[in-house]
């Protein structure tokens, strides 16, 4: 009997190290994220993707040299490791899979037109990491230290994947890469860049095309309150000779507007000034804005945030939430484009 006994207790043991350990051993640790999604899975993702970017094949447009503006120097990086930076720097990580898909296929564009149209502008290099002049760019290290410990990771891998799960995609017209601007939030509709920069160039990609859903965003409205004579100490750094009697009910007004109710031009007193440059002296964060006067204060109300021209971030999130794909979102912000792979 205790032979029979000892004999049961060995198979037991045999099944306890055969079967049983590796089980616990080869167990995944599984996190979730806020939203309850598995960071294990956005892991297998990122390594699937990584792998099907590392087949894509950019004969042209392989590498970058990105102009460090801070010190000078010159990076050369792998064109969608590069995008990595610029689109962990331009959109938040916590937007829709879909619209960081097409903030990246945007981000490429964009620069594989300025290589293309730079003149040299940059010296040896193609593009800078000088938001006002390029597109704006952060390096993984710094990256990181922003987010907060418990998202860094999730955060990471989702900016990858949008870079890698597009890989090659670019935006054309004419079987030629446009010139993909993009910006915060269109306060409800995009505007043309003739509108913008003055001699700019209008592009028949680039329409004005009403957006619905941004006023959900923080970056939709905000104020500016100045007093009045400080308003016009600033006015009479450009304008000199200006005058303003603010007695007069009219003595600011707005004149005119673009096609995207954007300020064309405003009465300060003598003086007509064109809406970008009122937005410029008194940092507003758009030219869509209303002016009032309370008491000693003049008030802008704005709506929108950035220039306005071609892709609202906001937007694409919006159309994103709504079921739109980065291809509908896309083709929604740049009329008549294809989605192209290079």
């Amino acid at each position: 009997m205790r032979f029979v006994n000892k004999y049961i207790m060995y198979i037991m043991i045999f099944v306890l190290i055969i079967f049983v350990l590796p089980a616990f051993c080869t167990k995944k640790v599984v996190g979730k994220s806020e939203k309850g999604e598995k960071v294990e899975q956005n892991k297998e993702q990122y390594e699937e993707t990584k792998q099907e970017n590392a087949k894509h094949d950019y004969s042209k447009y392989g590498t970058i040299k990105l102009l460090h503006k801070e010190n000078g120097q010159i990076e050369e990086l792998p064109i969608d490791e590069y995008l990595y930076g610029v689109v962990s720097a331009e959109m938040p990580a916590n937007y829709q899979e879909e619209a960081l898909k097409a903030q990246a296929v945007a981000a490429r564009t964009y620069t594989i037109y300025q290589i293309s149209n730079n003149n040299g502008k940059h010296g040896e290099a193609d593009v800078c990491d000088d938001s006002t002049c390029c597109q704006a760019w952060i390096s993984k290290e710094n990256r990181m230290q922003k987010w907060s410990e418990e998202v860094r990771e999730k955060n990471w891998s989702k900016i990858v994947l949008s870079v890698n799960s597009t890989a090659g995609k670019i935006i054309t017209y004419n079987n030629e890469a446009i010139n993909a601007f993009f910006h915060s939030n269109s306060g409800g509709k995009t505007e043309l860049a003739s509108n913008v920069w003055i001699g700019g160039k209008d592009f028949p990609y680039l329409q004005s095309v009403e957006t619905s859903g941004e006023d959900g965003y923080t970056q939709y409205s905000s104020e500016v309150i100045i007093q009045r004579k400080d308003l016009l100490e600033k006015l009479k750094q450009e304008y000199p000779e200006i005058q303003i009697n603010f007695e007069e009910s009219e003595s600011i007004k707005i004149l005119d507007y673009t096609q995207s109710r954007r300020v064309r031009t405003v009465k300060f007193g003598n003086t007509e000034i064109p809406g970008t440059k009122v937005r410029s002296f008194l940092g507003l964060k758009s030219t869509n804005f209303s002016i009032n006067s309370e008491g000693d204060n003049v008030i802008f109300s704005v709506k929108g945030y950035g220039h306005g021209v071609g892709m609202s971030q906001t937007g694409a999130d919006s159309m994103a939430k709504a079921g739109n794909s980065y291809e509908e979102i896309l083709k929604h912000f740049y009329t008549g484009v294809e989605i192209t792979t290079i």
